[in-house]
């Protein structure tokens, strides 16, 4: 799906909640100053639909781009066990881990109800360099698997706080344009947690 595609996509979205809300205003009950008159059947799920029409390309983007970024912070935590010497690293890698997969797998069934294409999540990791949200190049990641020791944990560290940095830059940028509010609660999560590691 392409940018317009998945803007026309928002928009339409965006277009169908405002209709469903004017409608719900012109009701006569209790509900007609807007309070939620769309959903008077109180039902969870209408609700948790109405809350995923509300979101914008903004909110896609950092999706589509957090998920291929957490997925290579796993990668490199993972090379930790074996290769590591200070278990500090190795506290650090597992938090990594046991934080990222989950937040990948949510931000995942976000892609999925929002109708937006999961894009280049899917692709490998390679074509990216540090700079591109921090993340690690080919030759990075080649030489962190290659270290072990002390030249593993500095790479590691080195390497993990310019991914840190990338990715808070990423949760900046959706806390100043994004729309929806599960997305922007785990960015501004993903901000405080990786600024303190």
């Amino acid at each position: 799906m392409t940018r317009s595609t998945a803007r026309l996509t928002g928009l339409a979205a965006a277009l169908l909640a405002g209709s469903l809300v004017l409608a719900g205003c012109a009701g006569d009950g209790p509900d007609a100053a807007g309070h939620g008159s769309m959903m008077n059947d109180g039902s969870s799920s209408a609700r948790s639909s109405a809350a995923q029409a509300e979101f914008n390309d903004a909110d896609v983007a950092f999706a589509r781009e957090m998920i291929p970024h957490h997925r290579q912070a796993i990668a490199m935590a993972e090379l930790a066990e074996g290769r590591a010497a200070d278990p500090r690293v190795l506290d650090l890698a597992s938090r990594i881990q046991a934080a990222q997969g989950p937040e990948i797998e949510t931000m995942t069934g976000w892609l999925r109800d929002w109708g937006a294409d999961g894009g280049h999540m899917d692709e490998g990791m390679g074509s990216m360099d540090h700079g591109d949200g921090g993340m690690m190049s080919p030759d990075d990641m080649h030489a962190l698997m290659s270290a072990t020791g002390p030249e593993f944990d500095r790479l590691f560290l080195t390497g993990m706080i310019v991914h840190h940095q990338g990715a808070v830059e990423m949760a900046a940028e959706l806390s100043a344009n994004g729309r929806n509010a599960e997305a922007l609660a785990l960015a501004e999560s993903i901000r405080d947690s990786q600024n303190a590691e």
